[in-house]
């Protein structure tokens, strides 16, 4: 129900029951006033009645009983007033209306009031008349003071009812037509004062839309028109600081989201506040509520539990390495910062948790120190060999053909293990390049891909390894499609494919047979390698692409391998947006293929 309704049926409830207690108020008033007048002018007549007749004729008509009342004053039964004449025992005298007899009197209350010497008064309905009758008794006395007698007068009058009868319907009509006054000016009232609150009202329900709307009208009250002014300014102001903070709240939470490190926010209690969604996606959250979490329930991570509780107790940051042991082991810079305790006070009201991942950092950093301690322990026996036969030779200078079959050894040595070293070089260099500038400058020159024929370049491998395979008796078979053509970095998918053959040469027995491949297959195009060497035990397959990564090293190192080939056949084909893979059993030859999405292949 609307406050202009409670108010209209409020006040008109109110003015209507106002009115009803007030006309009853004013019928029993005047009810009672009309027997108070009635009864005064009664009495009055009473008195005056008695004094004409005389009151020494009175007292003498109780004394003997001799004188009739209507030798002073004739009445009739047809006259208005009554006049009795009673005596001390009840008994009626003299009755002007009435001749026979009559019943007891004396406990008749205006009786009883005369007999002891006051006047009496009542109104009742006559029970020898029946008609309403008001009477008004005065005592008689005797010459000793002593009441002999009562004198009653008495007169038929209308009821009050009666009496206003004639006016009634004209009381109603002013009654029902006060009353709609009333509730016309109720309706007015409430209207105006309704139509004012719910303006306010909807400046606060609806805000800022509603301050577009006209001002109030004049004719609204002084008080009413300043209230509205003073709630339309405060509401725009609220509304305003409410889109700094909705849009302070938007730029936080794209923030939140846009951030690579997980973000906790927590009470001092560690129950969590909010989280972006790096934190969702590493903790395996997904849209559960955070805020019906602690900390440890959501990460089941003591180390995050006491990074968080030394922030808070301590009331500064906090910067700490932790690793969580979850399968592969994830490495996270941990920084925990205090919220400042409202009022002052060491203890902070809660703390906000940074978790960066530097996992490839570490890996990064345990791959260079694998790297130097490699390329040293790799290096240090041929720069040895190199110096040590070099001094041997310095020192052992001769003219003689023992030392010049010698020497020649020598010579054979330093030239081996000077190759083992260049070789080194060389693969570094082309690693470095593929990692640092993706495959686009190579050497010192830029390469760009081009349309190819695929059979050619795997001819061009094999014809730079010709030589080595003839000396081991190797055959070399080749089966490519002459019209198959792709989109590649041609010299460095000959790269690739040397250094496979390569390994596989290596790797195998002498008068074996490798067999190399090409063909397009399930929107791939896909380069094979395969021989019947030595294999590679499965434990070694997953690693085998790592740089100086050997299955045999002290094999690896008699062939003359550097341990990088396969780490850049497999940069090789991440240039290309595709993958390397191998395929091996001990005893039972390899298989290395490279695999090169289809949308960088076009075919003739």
């Amino acid at each position: 129900m609307t406050i202009f309704k409670k108010n209209l049926l409020t006040l008109g409830a109110a003015a209507f029951i106002f009115s009803a207690v007030l006309v009853v108020f004013a019928m029993v008033s005047m009810n009672s006033l009309y027997y108070e007048i009635n009864i005064q002018s009664l009495g009055n007549t009473a008195r005056t009645l008695m004094k004409a007749i005389g009151e020494d004729h009175i007292t003498r008509m109780f004394e003997d009983g001799s004188e009739d009342v209507h030798e002073f004053f004739p009445l009739s039964a047809n006259d208005p007033y009554r006049l009795t004449l009673i005596a001390p025992s009840g008994y009626v005298l003299r009755d002007s209306h009435v001749t026979e007899r009559l019943v007891n009197h004396i406990n008749r209350e205006e009786i009883t009031a005369a007999l002891e010497g006051r006047e009496g008064i009542s109104h009742r309905e006559s029970v020898s008349t029946n008609m309403r009758r008001i009477y008004y008794a005065l005592p008689v006395f005797n010459a000793e003071n002593k009441v002999i007698g009562v004198f009653r007068l008495s007169i038929s009058i209308p009821g009050f009812i009666t009496r206003v009868s004639p006016v009634i319907f004209s009381f109603i009509i002013f009654v029902c037509v006060f009353l709609a006054a009333v509730f016309w000016a109720v309706f007015i009232f409430s209207r105006d004062l309704s139509s004012s609150i719910r303006r306010l009202a909807d400046i606060v329900q609806a805000g800022a839309p509603l301050l577009s709307c006209p001002q109030p009208a004049e004719t609204s009250a002084p008080e009413f028109i300043s209230l509205e002014k003073a709630l339309r300014a405060m509401t725009e102001e609220l509304y305003l600081r409410f889109e700094q903070v909705m849009a302070e709240g938007s730029r936080l939470e794209a923030i939140l989201n846009g951030m690579s490190e997980a973000v906790f926010a927590m009470d001092a209690a560690l129950k969590l506040h909010l989280v972006n969604p790096k934190t969702r996606e590493l903790f395996n959250l997904g849209t559960r509520d955070v805020k019906e979490m602690t900390l440890l329930e959501a990460t089941r991570s003591t180390e995050l539990v006491e990074i968080a509780k030394e922030a808070i107790s301590e009331g500064a940051a906090v910067e700490r390495e932790i690793t969580f042991h979850s399968g592969t082991g994830q490495y996270f810079l941990v920084y925990a910062s205090p919220l400042a305790k409202t009022g002052g006070g060491r203890d902070a009201d809660g703390a906000v948790l940074v978790l960066q991942e530097i996992t490839r950092l570490v890996k990064l950093e345990r791959i260079r120190k694998d790297f130097v301690a490699n390329v040293s322990h790799e290096l240090r026996t041929p720069i040895q060999l190199v110096k040590g036969f070099s001094e041997t030779l310095l020192d052992s200078m001769s003219d003689n053909k023992t030392a010049q079959s010698e020497h020649i050894h020598f010579m054979e040595i330093i030239r081996k293990n000077a190759g083992i070293m260049e070789n080194l070089t060389n693969d570094l260099l082309i690693l470095a390049s593929l990692e640092n500038d993706g495959g686009e400058r190579l050497s010192g020159r830029i390469y760009d891909t081009e349309d190819v024929s695929v059979l050619s370049l795997i001819k061009e491998a094999v014809f730079s390894l010709e030589a080595q395979a003839k000396k081991k008796q190797i055959e070399i078979d080749v089966k490519c499609n002459e019209e198959l053509r792709a989109e590649l970095y041609s010299s460095l998918i000959i790269q690739a494919l040397v250094n496979l053959i390569d390994n596989g040469i290596k790797y195998s027995q002498a008068n074996s047979k490798i067999w190399i491949s090409a063909r397009q297959e399930n929107n791939e195009l896909i380069f094979e390698v395969r021989d019947k060497g030595i294999g590679i035990p499965a434990e070694h397959i997953e690693r085998i692409f790592e740089r100086f990564y050997r299955v045999d090293k002290a094999r690896s190192r008699e062939a003359g391998g550097t341990g990088l080939g396969l780490s850049i056949v497999r940069h090789i084909a991440l240039l290309h947006s595709g993958r390397a893979e191998a395929e091996s059993h001990a005893g039972e030859g390899s298989a290395f293929r490279i695999r090169i999405p289809i949308s960088l292949l076009q075919t003739q």
